[in-house]
């Protein structure tokens, strides 16, 4: 029997969520080789071992970085890996500098080595929200440190010579094995379990994107090796109150207990665009990517709530 050649697939920020559905997804292709990358130890399901290579990648060490593509070789690198927190990057602006324009950097020169189909995640805060809903072709004009690095990191690959698809996101929620982070959905179920009374802006709109569904979007681009921008998010159009009531209600919990509130009563360190989302019409036409509603979205992390408490 003749081989197949298996298509070489380097995922960054495997231990995070969007890392895990990747990994999750790509292991069960049998014409992918995944090679899982992070730093430190793999924090992957522990069934999973031997359907997938892990490296330990720094990804702000260069040297490191050109080393693993010239052992590894892969086709196209999904570049999930970043600093995302927002207020954290307002905080260590060096640090958030390092891992969300210069790791960029280094992945770039490295897939023109290998001349490597680069899968960048970008996000809806290179925006100023002022607009939103938005298309591909906005001009972006992003009001905190998070969105200028991830503004700058799009421009040095628009400037490249190297076959890259940017995948801007808004608001990404789910569950994955080993995660400390929480989302929207389980911070309100969890809120109104405990009879707590909680407040959510009804004044920000965002189009919340289930990890699954934004695994998939990653995944049609690498199988068309498609280039250019793509919005890849949710089609609902929603405020965080919207998002609460909604999971309040499929959980059957008292309402009651959300109060709506204005976004200026909240103090943080980084400014938020009051209205981003994306139009995801070019996605759906170009790639054939067909997005969960949010309801939909909360039945999934429901069902896998339930598998992870059995």
């Amino acid at each position: 029997m003749k081989s197949i050649n298996k298509k070489k697939v380097l995922i960054t920020g495997a231990n995070g969520l969007l890392g895990q559905k990747l990994v999750g997804f790509l292991r069960l292709d049998d014409s992918v080789e995944v090679i899982a990358t992070g730093k430190g130890p793999s924090r992957l399901p522990k069934k999973w071992v031997g359907s997938y290579s892990w490296v330990d990648l720094d990804i702000t060490d260069r040297d490191q970085v050109l080393q693993v593509f010239s052992i590894k070789n892969p086709g196209t690198v999904i570049h999930t890996a970043a600093m995302t927190q927002v207020d954290d990057c307002e905080k260590d602006m060096e640090g958030c500098r390092i891992l969300n324009v210069e790791a960029v950097r280094y992945l770039i020169e490295a897939c023109e080595n290998n001349n490597t189909h680069l899968i960048h995640l970008s996000t809806d805060f290179i925006f100023d929200g002022a607009d939103g809903p938005y298309t591909e072709e906005a001009k972006a004009n992003p009001v905190n440190y998070y969105g200028v690095t991830k503004m700058e990191a799009e421009n040095l690959l628009v400037q490249s010579k190297i076959p890259w698809a940017i995948v801007r996101t808004v608001l990404v929620y789910g569950i994955a094995e080993d995660m400390s982070r929480s989302n929207i959905i389980l911070w309100v179920k969890k809120s109104l379990e405990e009879g707590k009374n909680i407040k959510v802006v009804n004044d920000q709109w965002r189009t919340p994107t289930l990890a699954e569904d934004l695994a998939e979007g990653c995944v049609l681009i690498m199988k068309k090796g498609a280039t250019g921008i793509f919005n890849i998010s949710g089609a609902d159009f929603l405020t965080p109150y919207d998002m609460a009531i909604q999971t309040a209600e499929y959980f059957g919990l008292d309402k009651s207990l959300i109060t709506e509130s204005d976004s200026t009563l909240f103090t943080q360190p980084a400014r938020r665009p009051p209205r981003t989302g994306f139009i995801i019409d070019k996605a759906k036409k170009e790639l054939g990517y067909s997005p969960k509603s949010f309801l939909a979205g909360i039945g999934i992390l429901a069902k896998q709530l339930k598998l992870a408490d059995s």
